[in-house]
């Protein structure tokens, strides 16, 4: 894997060889010397988002698969206050 830079203007330029030079891995987009974006190939794309869940399937858990909380007894946690 190759990883390759480009500045805006250079991106601007020449996108075809951007697109090209993404097929041997990312290409970082820069803009003034910081990396702003990255272009990959869809390859690449779908074997980084593959079997991710969302949101919204990890709050529509069941109920049997949520683990249980186990909180200390509320007077383990008070102290009385040195007032001296």
């Amino acid at each position: 894997m190759t990883i390759t830079s480009f500045s805006s203007r250079q991106f601007n330029q020449d996108s075809t060889r951007a697109k090209k030079a993404s097929k041997n891995g990312p290409v970082f987009i820069t803009d003034r010397g910081k990396p702003a974006h990255v272009l990959l190939s869809i390859d690449d794309y779908q074997r980084l988002t593959k079997n991710k869940t969302s949101i919204v399937e990890l709050l529509a858990m069941p109920d049997d698969d949520v683990p249980e909380l186990e909180l200390p007894a509320r007077s383990e946690l008070a102290h009385g206050a040195d007032l001296s």
